[in-house]
């Protein structure tokens, strides 16, 4: 494709586009080819619905898209022009498809999506609850666009907000429009991105920089992972709108190398629009030049802070520095000079807010958090996945209705939210909107967008030692509070769940905690213990049962309780016996029973009862079926 020399080239270019690239009655099959969908087999898929196509002489265009959202489901694909919507699709479907659907125009009944084996199924995406309720503003290409074309992302509207901004627009009405939005960042402190810039263009220095920050280290987030590989061009203009805001000259996105597919449609984009003439020197015969790269990380947490991103580009250790000065101040960015530093889903915000105004992206959302966030929603959730949702939806919106409620039906207990650093939520406040201040305010997070949904089956201070164990292992240690205080918390949390705990544990772990906020160097070591902090908060109880019991409600923990079997429920299998490697599982003529002296609390035998036979007690005859 030729390069093009001025903005009424892109315009034209965009008008040939979209009457040739999507034309409304054409035969288009859209395939999530995102991470979690290719790992299911979609490129497999793909390859069968070519040659079965192929066989038929069916003209088909087969769009690989990126991650389409419902990924416990995939692979996902949306046919048009009737619009089914499969989930699970195999290779043995595609005979199908080509057949029932393309060919004759009937769905694929087995592949519609159904809440359940006897309701009726929904044909339609739009019809699905789990989409039914959200607004996409940052994947709103996602799904649609295949990421290794350019052409898609401008046929569809894209580079169009830069195609404004270097036509009509100054720098500074730029940089107003987005501070008036009152974009706050996505990646977990939600400052305001407008003020940011601002901050940085007024910082004395010819050369200014943009960094992206893609290192999505959070324990099953990745809603950064898929903007890069599904609508890489969406970061590239919200970088190119920033780089003209602040006046950058060169920018980076450092994703890390875990993440193959973000990288490698991440080159292919930047590749494409240099060729295009999108980036590089003279963007679109102006004045405006920019050049981008990318840099991968190792894959450290510590690397999504800012200041330890920093360094690792530098090529240096992964190591957080003091601030002052900050990034966007001489000495304190990338090699000494300002630079911007936002996540990647801020960015893939901004090309909309230029394009149709701050009063527009006000007008969704919270006073005080507009626009949407995007959520990964995962754990003990019937439909996990990717979920964008306006500002202020509350957390039962999320999780019941576009979540689909919890698996087995089994009752809810809480939604922890913020990744690794963020706090666990309960029941009476899942009415609660889904903003940074709310979350905030019952001890929680907003972070990078991570939503873990756990049942009555989980044992929160078996979780809350989980997510302490990762923060404290992914510790770059150049700060004792958080050294030494991750692992002294730790410690006592290894304790209590193995049974060993002792009076005063749970308030140590409470003055750890906040000498550990307050004494850490960067915001990573200062918010590694929410996770306890606030599980002690909201469930309390279940620690002090823990300490002074001796025993797990939920029955996760080994090593705490009193075991028996309940002889009017056991049909004598001898299952319990055969589990148990000490001896404890004892046979009389007609029952078993557990020898307390030799019992090593296990749970082998309980593992091993087929008909729930085996009781785990407090020390008081209360079992775990009386607590709940």
């Amino acid at each position: 494709m030729a390069r093009l020399k001025s903005i009424e080239d892109l315009k034209n270019l965009r008008l040939l586009l979209k009457d040739e690239t999507f034309k409304k009655d054409k035969e288009r099959i859209r395939v999530c080819t995102g991470t979690a969908c290719m790992a299911s087999g979609a490129k497999k898929v793909v390859e069968a619905l070519e040659k079965k196509a192929a066989d038929d002489g069916v003209d088909v265009d087969i769009v690989k898209t990126g991650c389409q959202g419902l990924c416990q489901k995939g692979p996902l694909m949306k046919v048009e022009p009737t619009g089914y919507f499969y989930q699970r699709v195999k290779t043995d479907d595609a005979a199908r498809i080509v057949t029932n659907t393309l060919e004759a125009g009937y769905p694929v009944r087995h592949l519609l999506y159904r809440d359940s084996i006897l309701d009726e199924p929904y044909e339609m995406a739009d019809e699905l609850p789990f989409y039914k309720k959200q607004y996409r503003i940052a994947l709103k290409h996602n799904g649609v666009v295949d990421p290794n074309n350019i052409e898609h992302y401008i046929a569809v509207g894209g580079y169009s907000a830069l195609e404004k901004a270097l036509g009509s627009m100054t720098p500074e009405e730029i940089l107003d429009e987005v501070d008036r939005a009152n974009l706050r960042g996505r990646g977990g402190a939600g400052f305001p991105a407008g003020k940011k810039w601002r901050h940085t263009v007024n910082s004395p220095g010819d050369i200014k920089l943009v960094v992206a920050n893609g290192d999505e280290g959070d324990p099953g987030a990745f809603m950064d992972r898929a903007i890069m590989e599904g609508d890489p061009h969406s970061l590239i203009e919200g970088m190119l709108l920033c780089a003209r805001a602040i006046n950058a000259q060169y920018g980076f996105i450092y994703v890390r190398h875990e993440y193959p597919l973000a990288v490698k449609n991440l080159r292919t984009a930047i590749s494409q629009a240099e060729e295009l003439g999108l980036l590089g020197d003279n963007i679109l015969g102006t004045d405006f030049s920019f050049h981008l790269d990318i840099r991968e990380g190792a894959g450290a947490f510590v690397c999504g802070e800012s200041t330890a991103l920093v360094a690792s580009i530098e090529g240096e250790r992964g190591f957080p520095r003091p601030r002052p000065p900050r990034l966007s101040e001489p000495g304190g960015g990338l090699w000494g000079y300002p630079t911007n530093l936002n996540n990647i889903e801020t960015y893939a915000c901004v090309p909309p807010i230029v394009e149709k105004g701050a009063d527009w992206f006000r007008s969704i959302g919270t006073e005080n958090s507009p626009g949407t966030k995007v959520f990964a929603l995962t754990g003990k959730v019937k439909n996990t996945g990717l979920v964008e949702v306006p500002m202020g939806t509350t957390l039962r919106e999320i999780i019941f209705e576009i979540g689909g409620g919890i698996i087995g039906n089994k009752k809810f207990k809480a939604v922890q939210t913020g990744g690794p650093s963020g706090g666990c939520i309960p029941e009476r406040y899942l009415d609660s909107p889904v903003d940074f201040d709310s979350l905030m305010e019952l001890g929680s997070m907003m972070g990078s967008g991570g939503m873990v949904v756990v049942d009555e089956d989980t044992c929160m201070v078996d979780m809350a030692r989980y997510f302490l164990s990762f923060t404290q292992s992914e510790s770059c240690g150049k700060c004792p509070p958080c050294r030494i205080g991750t692992s002294q918390m730790l410690e006592i949390l290894e304790r209590i769940v193995s049974g060993k705990g002792v009076e005063g544990d749970i308030e140590r772990l409470e003055e750890l905690g906040r000498l550990i906020q307050a004494g850490s160097l960067c915001g990573l070591g200062q918010s590694a213990p929410n996770p306890v902090l606030s599980t002690i908060k909201y469930f309390r109880e279940e620690y002090e049962e823990h300490v002074y019991n001796k025993y797990c409600r939920a029955k996760v923990c080994n090593g705490l309780g009193l075991y028996r079997i309940e002889h009017t429920e056991c049909f004598l299998c001898g299952l319990c016996k055969q589990a148990c490697a000490f001896g404890a599982v004892r046979e009389l003529k007609d029952r078993f029973f557990i020898d307390q002296a030799y019992c090593t609390k296990c749970k082998a035998c309980y593992s091993a009862c087929p008909v729930d036979a085996v009781k785990i007690e407090k020390a008081s005859g209360e079992t775990s079926k009386d607590l709940k």
